[in-house]
């Protein structure tokens, strides 16, 4: 029993599981989620390497530099399956001290568990503080893809996940202090008339999986409706509603007042609202559908009605102009779609590598050589040595590729002074010891790490339900056909992948984005796997459980073959321009559940939020979860709440 244990036991778990979770289930009758081609890609680009390859070893140095599957690989998710399904300890063997006393052990190097660190060591100087992740890279779902296309000047960098700081002027006091201490000055650096500049726009494309053909229709700034949506391949009676809905919609509740509209439409979905309020074309319905997929990771069944009143625009969510409501948001709006339209539609910051450059600034302040350069112009371009995270001698030390296995406080919780943090270390479970300890990981996995949590504590978490998403980005040999089509982002209404778009023209300091469309360039897309027309909890195990069956051959083809309808006509061809490719694998990715408007009130108690984020003795709880809104603000919010609540400033 004490022998030891390799991931490839785990792994092999792993797959009788996902086996097992793959077979037939009762749900609710709905519109199956599109399926990735079945066929093989004949000519692939560049996938991960085995372990043993020399050019394996540069990656686990440079991670970003990785293709192929990434994310929640096998590797990374194998030791928390194996703790979900009860397989764990079974092989695990007796836990072994590493001698290693710490004053604050993390638990999770997303954003929110580097900024609790950060945030410790600059309250408490000196402080020794260990990180601990499942994942070979830092930043959680903040990750960084790059890529080296010949003849370019320094790589091409892109977002594998969480990519930009949406209403940074409106976040909460903790996450602009920390912005600002950072160096970042939201709005800067991206050149906004650069594609409107070549003629480029955003389009939709009526794919045949929703319409029966394929369609590519422009949305340039200014289009009357009725031109734009007499190219859509719907029928006459949905093109009528669909010009009634985005030009000249009607008071639906008429003599109501503002606030009782808003009631209203916080009970309703936005589907439900076009369809049983508006009464609309079945077409016109299917056409909205995937307006906030690549956003939120769930179409208009499940957005609220009110939120895709917040989120309307020209071309997106219509048929609330007429209701003449005042533009303030209401209570009963989703938290971060609130900030949104406080902040301004347009209010958002991007880094060409997305929100991974906030925790290479933190984490290059806290590591000594790890980062040749911390400020927020240079963090893109600067020189980073992932072999100095776990560095002997260094007060704070990144461990990754280091599942967390169990958290026990020292005694009994209202009296601990500290506590015993055990981890995997890819052969055995070594254990640590610390003064405190900041849970900064999905809410949901913690009942398997604190086993001695209060049953209410712990059914609250399990409520933390996240919406699984893939992330793809692929490096084309240039642009052409972008700008020749006339768009540079793109919805599909039902295909596989729920958006395209090029990168967005982000230069800062010494990196400068691709200008002409001659240049090589990075497109992203998104899918988004959780099943219509079901609730948030079933729609994201049964989106799971399809992406965990789907190989990463059949989504690589499914990248190429998308890409090859939507610029085919103007002369792209993916054997020829798709030079690279990185998915990225998120099975819990978007949109905590209880973090939704619905769950935000309990008049008779707690929400399940404040249920879970409870102090419990010398464990303290962060990660985007604990703090409604579930993005980037609320994961800096939620490590400052973590952190006063170990100083004792917070009750528990």
């Amino acid at each position: 029993m004490d022998r030891p244990i390799s991931r490839r036991d785990f792994l092999d778990g792993v797959a009788t599981a996902v086996t097992c979770a793959a077979l037939p289930a009762a749900t609710p009758a709905a519109r199956p989620a599109a399926a990735p081609p079945a066929a093989p890609p004949a000519r692939p680009v560049p996938r991960a390497r085995l372990a043993g390859h020399p050019a394996a070893r540069r990656e686990q140095r440079h991670p970003a530099r990785a293709q192929g599957l990434r994310g929640d690989t096998p590797d990374a998710i194998a030791v928390p399956h194996a703790l979900r399904d009860g397989r764990f300890w079974r092989h695990a063997g007796t836990p072994e001290p590493t001698g290693e006393h710490y004053d604050l052990v993390v638990v999770g190097a997303g954003i929110s568990g580097v900024t609790a660190a950060y945030t410790w060591t600059r309250r408490h100087p000196g402080a020794r503080v260990l990180v601990l992740d499942n994942h070979d890279d830092i930043g959680g779902q903040a990750r960084r893809n790059e890529f080296h296309p010949a003849g370019r000047l320094g790589p091409l960098v892109a977002h594998g996940g969480s990519g930009a700081l949406y209403g940074p002027r409106a976040w909460s006091p903790e996450g602009r202090e920390l912005l600002s201490d950072l160096g970042v000055v939201p709005g800067r650096d991206c050149d906004t008339g650069l594609y409107p500049g070549l003629g480029m726009h955003e389009g939709v494309f009526c794919d045949r999986e929703s319409f029966g053909r394929d369609r590519l229709v422009v949305l340039r700034p200014g289009r009357p409706a009725a031109e734009w949506v007499a190219e859509l391949p719907v029928a006459e009676r949905a093109r009528q509603d669909l010009v009634m809905l985005f030009d000249h919609p009607p008071d639906w509740f008429p003599g109501l007042p503002d606030g009782h509209k808003k009631r209203l439409l916080a009970g309703l979905t936005y589907q439900g609202f076009l369809r049983d309020v508006c009464r609309v074309h079945p077409d016109a319905v299917r056409f909205c559908q995937t307006m906030p997929s690549a956003t939120w990771a769930y179409g208009a069944d499940a957005l609220g009605a009110l939120d895709a009143w917040a989120l309307s625009g020209p071309f997106s969510y219509p048929g609330f102009a007429g209701l003449g409501l005042k533009p303030e948001p209401s209570p009963y709006n989703s938290p971060c779609v609130a900030r949104g339209r406080a902040a301004g539609q347009a209010d958002a910051h991007c880094f060409p590598e997305g929100n991974q450059a906030l925790v290479r600034m933190m984490t290059g302040r806290m590591v000594p050589g790890f980062a040749a350069d911390v400020s927020a112009e240079h963090v893109t371009t600067t020189s980073f040595d992932n072999s100095a995270l776990d560095r002997a001698g260094n007060r704070v030390r990144v461990r990754l590729s280091s599942p967390v296995v169990l958290v026990r406080n020292d005694g009994p919780p209202e009296t601990a002074s500290g506590a015993t943090v055990g981890y995997y270390d890819g052969t055995r479970v070594r254990t640590v010891r610390a003064d405190g300890v900041i849970m900064a990981c999905w809410h949901s996995v913690i009942p398997y790490l604190v086993d001695d949590l209060p049953p209410a504590q712990k059914e609250a978490m399990r409520r933390a339900v996240r919406l699984p998403v893939v992330h793809a980005t692929a490096q084309l040999r240039d642009w052409r056909a972008w700008r020749d089509a006339g768009v540079h982002r793109v919805r599909f209404t039902g295909a596989y992948w729920a958006g395209a778009e090029l990168a967005p023209p982000v230069s800062v300091g010494a990196y400068r984005c691709p200008v002409t469309p001659e240049e090589p360039v990075t497109a992203h897309l998104v899918h988004t796997p959780a099943t219509p027309g079901t609730a948030p909890g079933a729609a994201a195990v049964a989106g799971r459980r399809a992406l965990a069956g789907t190989p990463y051959a059949a989504l690589e083809f499914g990248v190429r073959e998308q890409l090859a309808r939507l610029l085919g006509p103007w002369g792209f061809d993916p054997a020829r321009d798709i030079e690279g490719l990185t998915v990225n694998r998120w099975g819990h990715g978007y949109s905590p559940a209880y973090a939704r408007p619905w769950d935000a009130f309990h008049p008779d108690g707690p929400s399940p939020a404040e249920t879970a984020r409870r102090r419990f003795g010398r464990v303290a709880m962060a990660g985007s979860d604990a703090v409604p809104g579930g993005d980037a603000d609320a994961a800096v919010s939620a490590a400052f709440r973590a952190v006063r609540d170990l100083e004792g400033a917070d009750p528990v």
